[in-house]
C-alpha cells in the first residue's frame, strides 16, 4: 500500500485567509485591538499597518514596549498560559489583522511543521530584538537610539537603499520609545532631515545613509 501524500501547506496562505478559528479585522488609526487586563484568548498576525504595544503602570504612566509591523505576531503569550493581557495593543495606522484563536493556533503548530518553523523564527527574532533594545538603552545615546528605531520601523537593511515609508508617528511617541523628551527628538529629526538621512514624502522615508551613520559611530 502506498503511503498517503501529505497535502502542501502554505503558512502565508493560511495567515492570509479566514477559516476555522481565524478571523480578519480592519482597524482604524488609534483603534484599540485589546486592552491590558483583557482575557488572553488569541494570537494576532499583522497583514497591514503598524501596532503599538504599551503598558500602563498603577500610577497611570504609559511605557511603549514595542512597535510592530506587517509580518509580526503579537499576543502569543496566551500560548504560555498567560490568562490576562499584560499590555494594550493599539493600531498606529489603518491595519488589517488576522486573529487566531488559541485552540486554532495550537492545532496548526502541532500539525504543520512549516508553520511551526515560521512561528519559531518570529519568537527568536523577537527575543533578539528585546536583547538589542536592552543593550541600546544601556549604552547608546538617545540620538543613536532614535536612529535605530527609525531604521527598524522602516525595515532598512544592508540590501535596501530606502526603507518603507513610515506612517505618521508623533515625536512624542518616538520620545517614549527611546526614553527622552519630545524636544530632543525634534532636534534629532531636524538634524537627520538636514543631513539627508530622512525625508518627508507621503510619510517618513528613511535612507540607508542613516544606517551607515549609525554603524560608523
Amino acid at each position: 500500500m502506498k503511503a498517503s501524500v501529505r497535502p502542501f501547506f502554505d503558512p502565508m496562505l493560511f495567515l492570509a485567509k479566514v477559516g476555522q478559528g481565524r478571523s480578519l479585522t480592519d482597524y482604524q488609526k488609534k483603534q484599540r485591538i485589546f486592552s491590558q487586563g483583557d482575557p488572553a484568548e488569541a494570537v494576532f498576525y499583522i497583514q497591514k499597518g503598524r501596532v503599538k504595544l504599551a503598558v500602563v503602570s498603577q500610577e497611570g504612566k504609559e511605557a511603549i514596549v514595542a512597535i510592530l509591523g506587517p509580518g509580526d505576531f503579537f499576543g502569543e503569550a496566551c500560548l504560555a498560559a498567560q490568562l490576562l493581557r499584560m499590555a494594550t495593543a493599539t493600531a498606529m495606522s489603518e491595519c488589517s489583522i488576522m486573529r487566531l484563536a488559541k485552540a486554532a493556533m495550537v492545532q496548526v503548530l502541532r500539525d504543520e511543521p512549516t508553520f511551526s518553523e515560521l512561528f519559531l523564527r518570529h519568537l527568536l527574532s523577537r527575543n533578539i530584538r528585546i536583547e538589542e533594545d536592552f543593550v541600546d538603552q544601556l549604552f547608546n545615546s538617545s540620538e543613536k537610539r532614535l536612529a535605530r528605531v527609525l531604521l527598524l520601523m522602516a525595515n532598512v537593511g544592508k540590501e535596501s537603499t530606502c526603507g518603507l515609508v513610515i506612517p505618521e508617528v508623533s515625536q512624542g511617541t518616538l520620545a517614549e520609545i527611546i526614553g527622552t523628551t519630545r524636544s530632543r527628538v525634534n532636534v534629532f529629526m531636524n538634524k537627520f532631515l538636514k543631513l539627508g538621512f530622512i525625508r518627508y514624502d507621503g510619510g517618513l522615508q528613511v535612507h540607508r545613509s542613516l544606517l551607515n551613520n549609525v554603524l560608523d559611530n
